[in-house]
């Protein structure tokens, strides 16, 4: 990585050139959050809404933040050259850090969780929105390939974004995102990326114990979905966000950093965190301390579906390919 850390790098790895974005420094032994945006987006696209709560912000200065930019997806890139191959490689093109807590979405968590199965010491802890872990079967691949010839594609990576209630109503969020894919993303190299994701194979994880020899990720892992998302199907188990359609982090910030506050002390951070929605009253200092090693069982995210139901999310150990539980943490959201 870079001697002077805060900024924009293009950074040469084995597979090619990676752009990422880096804020603050390492501090001490405390792991990198790193991020990983979905398809039809980059590192601002998915992410600036996120970071940009006041919340999220006295979380993440405590860590280096490091987003990624999945190769000619940033703002401005130049075309990829004819024949790249992206398909086997970008797990393999993640800057290095000592270790990371890991946020991705869509396309994004796949490759984090490809990431962790292949170099579990690196990874302490992982937050996946909308992952699909399974390779497309043969009707998936066919319905993708016609949509790929009835509709632009930009409409295709939409579908694959947004709840169909929110392309319904043409929400200003998706109007805003339509244009910006449209014009901000090199439309050549979004093929490319597109391409990819629908060619992946299945990471074939499977629940500790159930399988000799399972591959399953052996740190805290909070999967999150919207409500309605096109990826609600694809998730088993989760931290079921109300009102928050395909893009949680967008639309649902605050509910999303209350989750993610949660998930770091569950994994053995405490944070006494600056509330932004709290007035009057001494305020708690932001020190993060360290806990044992041994608190940080596999942990995933779920909650009911039921609408009528408490929206309370507790970490349950129903989710395959994520390790057993053995802490319960309430979340409201």
């Amino acid at each position: 990585m870079p001697e002077c850390w805060d900024g924009e790098h293009d950074v040469q790895t084995p597979h090619g050139m990676l752009r990422v974005v880096i804020r603050g420094a390492p501090k001490g032994n405390k792991p990198a959050i790193l991020t990983y945006h979905d398809v039809g987006l980059n590192h601002k696209l998915c992410f600036n809404s996120f970071f940009n709560n006041k919340d999220m912000q006295e979380i993440s200065k405590h860590f280096v933040v490091c987003h990624v930019d999945a190769p000619g997806q940033q703002i401005g890139a130049s075309q990829l050259p004819q024949g790249y191959q992206t398909s086997k490689n970008l797990d393999a093109m993640l800057p290095a850090f000592k270790s990371i807590v890991g946020i991705g979405v869509g396309a994004g968590a796949y490759v984090l969780a490809k990431f962790a199965l292949i170099f579990p010491d690196l990874v302490e802890g992982l937050v996946l929105l909308n992952i699909d872990p399974n390779g497309k079967g043969w009707i998936d691949w066919a319905a993708t390939k016609l949509s790929g010839l009835t509709s632009a594609l930009p409409d295709t990576v939409l579908s694959h974004l947004f709840s169909q209630e929110e392309l319904m109503n043409n929400t200003e969020l998706v109007q805003s995102y339509r244009q910006q894919i449209n014009n901000t993303v090199n439309q050549f190299n979004l093929q490319l990326f597109w391409n990819m994701y629908n060619s992946r194979r299945d990471l074939e994880m499977n629940r500790s114990g159930t399988v000799l020899n399972a591959k399953t990720l052996k740190c805290p892992v909070m999967l999150v979905v919207g409500d309605n998302g096109p990826a609600e199907e694809g998730v088993v188990s989760f931290l079921f966000m109300a009102d928050s359609g395909g893009l949680p982090q967008l639309t649902q910030p605050a509910k999303l950093t209350e989750a993610f506050k949660y998930f770091l002390q569950g994994m053995g951070y405490i944070a006494n965190v600056k509330d932004g929605r709290l007035s009057g009253g001494p305020v708690p200092s932001a020190s993060m301390t360290r806990l044992a090693r041994s608190r940080t069982a596999s942990l995933t995210s779920a909650s009911s579906m039921d609408g009528s139901r408490s929206r309370t999310c507790t970490h349950s150990d129903s989710s395959e390919g994520v390790g057993a539980a053995t802490q319960t943490m309430e979340v409201s959201c």
